[in-house]
């Protein structure tokens, strides 16, 4: 019985693709199509530790899906479609209709494409490669894995807004959260890094990147996390500025007569580092503050202090807390941050080893020192081994 599943990612003018063994997460290939619908654009396949890499007009997700085909036909490996167990698609928001994930039929679809308004910048292109993908591969399972759904099982109080009940029925206005297949495969890492059954350990993870969030998950599940409705919620990001007076709207809008699209713009695109110091690169960032930029300094404080808060709310929220874990591009390799964000929680039991946390490795590993009482953990995330991890689980669960 074949493991293999091509795992699809498609964002609004790019495509990126892994093919891997569901089971052992090793890959055999993957790549990315950018700059799609754009006048030139880019195929990168990666493959035996060879990039290859073409320019070429790339016309919709159509044509990046066929491009990305015949690299895999010129490059290697071949794909027999026989022989791939899936394909296991991202999707952003699954809304409070999916926990799990989902194979794909036209009734999935239709829900997909009526959640478009809760993710408009996300929703469309995820819709646009489930289609696609169904018209070159009839005869292979296609998987939908949603971001949202691992914060499924939050509890009522946790995603509930203070907000107007016809809201929130009509409307669906609720904390979602976002992030969810990191989560998944961290948590479930970080427990065997710590030699505890998933269902007995509590964690906070910390998935910090240009889009970054905090989770309190406890027994392998989520309990509260830091995005909301939208990914603009909570921590500071590389673009987008988290967490905010909801009112700084309206005083924009009647004060300097900005449009609401011209505010979301700014806040999604503008803000967070980006919006700080210039930059939204976390290592130009280090680069900037370590040569005396203080505009570089303060938002390196900001981001680090928002990230404190969580830690410690997130503590509270479960109670008792046996790690806190660092992820994505920026916890995985930035030390600086790690400490920074941590400093001043001894008191909570939380103490970094110096040594330990400087060290330049991409193993997973803990960084806490060896009598502090709550676990600080470093671990790479692997969001399309998770994709393909569960969407075997659906196929050969239904076999």
């Amino acid at each position: 019985m074949t493991r293999r599943v091509l795992v699809l990612n498609a964002g609004s003018s790019s495509l990126k693709y892994r093919l891997l063994d569901g089971g052992t997460g090793v890959a055999e290939a993957s790549g990315t199509v950018e700059r799609i619908g754009e006048d030139t654009g880019t195929l990168t396949h990666s493959v035996g530790g060879q990039d290859h890499t073409e320019e070429r007009r790339v016309t919709d997700f159509e044509d990046a899906l066929r491009s990305a085909l015949d690299a895999f036909e010129r490059h290697g490996p071949a794909i027999d479609r026989d022989h791939l167990a899936a394909v296991g698609h991202r999707v952003v928001h699954g809304g409070d209709l999916f926990a799990d994930p989902v194979v794909v039929d036209d009734h999935l679809l239709a829900t997909v494409e009526d959640l478009v308004p809760l993710a408009p910048l996300h929703n469309p292109a995820n819709l646009e490669g489930l289609r696609v993908a169904r018209r070159l591969f009839p005869d292979v399972p296609q998987v939908a894995v949603f971001d949202t759904a691992f914060h499924q099982s939050m509890p009522e109080h946790a995603y509930t807004y203070a907000v107007p009940l016809a809201w929130r029925e009509e409307h669906r206005i609720r904390r979602y959260g976002f992030h969810g297949t990191s989560y998944a495969f961290v948590s479930r890492r970080a427990a065997e890094l710590l030699d505890r059954p998933v269902e007995e350990t509590n964690l906070v993870v910390l998935h910090l990147g240009n889009g970054a969030s905090a989770a309190a998950i406890r027994g392998g599940h989520s309990v509260d996390t830091s995005m909301g409705l939208t990914p603009l919620e909570g921590l500071v990001m590389g673009t987008r500025s988290g967490d905010l007076d909801p009112a700084i709207h309206g005083h924009l809008h009647r004060e300097v007569g900005w449009s609401l699209d011209e505010i979301d713009r700014a806040l999604y695109r503008e803000s967070g580092l980006r919006g700080l110091s210039g930059v939204n690169d976390f290592r130009e960032l280090t680069r900037r503050m370590g040569a005396g930029d203080e505009t570089a300094r303060l938002a390196f404080d900001v981001y680090a202090y928002r990230v404190r808060k969580y830690v410690g709310a997130y503590y509270a929220a479960l109670g008792e807390l046996h790690a806190v874990v660092f992820t994505g591009g920026v916890g995985q390799h930035s030390p600086d941050l790690r400490a920074a964000a941590l400093a001043g929680l001894d008191r909570l039991g939380i103490v970094l080893d110096p040594a330990r946390n400087d060290a330049r490795t991409n193993e997973a590993r803990a960084v806490s020192a060896e009598d502090s009482e709550v676990a600080v953990l470093v671990v790479p995330t692997d969001e399309e081994w998770e994709i393909a991890r569960q969407a075997l689980a659906v196929v050969h669960g239904s076999d």
